[in-house]
């Protein structure tokens, strides 16, 4: 790569991590497109976004520990419960074949947005569920499963866990989108890039611009989504995972 085509990825990657920052996930539906224009072939840049995206959780973290409004609970539990799934699920997807996966990715991220559409209350204010035994190990039990998406395939799993945040827990949307990108961005992506650099080749030469596009990107999305309300979050996630899933569900007609 030359000078300008450095410059165009670091670009790119901050809009993608801010992106993915202020809506609560979806970084992988442009910064892996982007990867794969720029000449990596699919598995290299699959690779290779996960590796980078680790630092989308650094930036975000130092936003929202200013904060002071992340659950250490909540965060352990989303870690502890996921990252078993995201080491598997990255392991599981090497021998498989990657598009039927992205279609049944891309119908149940269309059933998200369909599904937030359709409740216009929803995380618009906090209402405390689940916080006993039960109701925190079957919310363990689906962060578990939305781990091993998050392992397996590379855009939109994020938005998964803000919604799952939000309807399971009762999490208005701002909170969801912090403990998300804090406990995932960390994580989940830190397991998920540890499993994919010892298993997989990495494009080394271009993860120091895509990390530094990460912690920019991650930290100014987050200052946008701590001043922005709840309605407007919530309205941009339902845009994000609407336009995740037509990519999926269309792949390379896209």
């Amino acid at each position: 790569m030359n000078y300008i085509e450095y410059v165009i990825l670091l670009v790119l990657a901050i809009v993608a991590n801010w992106f993915s920052a202020l809506a609560g996930g979806g970084a992988g539906l442009i910064q892996l497109p982007m990867l794969i224009f720029l000449g990596l072939p699919f598995p290299l840049a699959l690779a290779t976004h996960k590796v980078a995206t680790v630092a989308l959780g650094v930036g975000a973290t130092g936003r929202h520990l200013r904060e002071g409004h992340l659950q250490p609970w909540l965060l352990a539990l989303i870690v502890l419960a996921g990252v078993p799934g995201v080491v598997g699920g990255a392991l599981f997807i090497l021998g498989i074949a990657d598009r039927p996966a992205e279609i049944a990715l891309g119908v149940l991220m269309l059933a998200l947005s369909i599904y937030s559409m359709f409740k216009p209350q929803l995380g618009l204010a906090a209402a405390s569920r689940h916080r006993n035994m039960p109701g925190m190990v079957l919310g363990a039990a689906g962060l578990l499963v939305i781990g091993i998406m998050n392992g397996a395939l590379s855009a939109g799993s994020g938005l998964f866990v803000t919604l799952w945040l939000v309807y399971w827990f009762g999490l208005e949307y701002k909170l969801a989108v912090a403990h998300t990108l804090v406990a995932v961005g960390l994580g989940w992506n830190g397991a998920g890039a540890l499993t994919m650099g010892s298993v997989a080749e990495v494009q080394w030469s271009w993860i120091p611009t895509l990390l530094l596009g990460s912690v920019i990107g991650g930290y100014l999305g987050a200052n946008s989504s701590i001043k922005a309300g709840n309605r407007t979050i919530k309205r941009l996630y339902e845009l994000v995972t609407l336009v995740v899933a037509i990519k999926l569900l269309l792949g390379d007609w896209l």
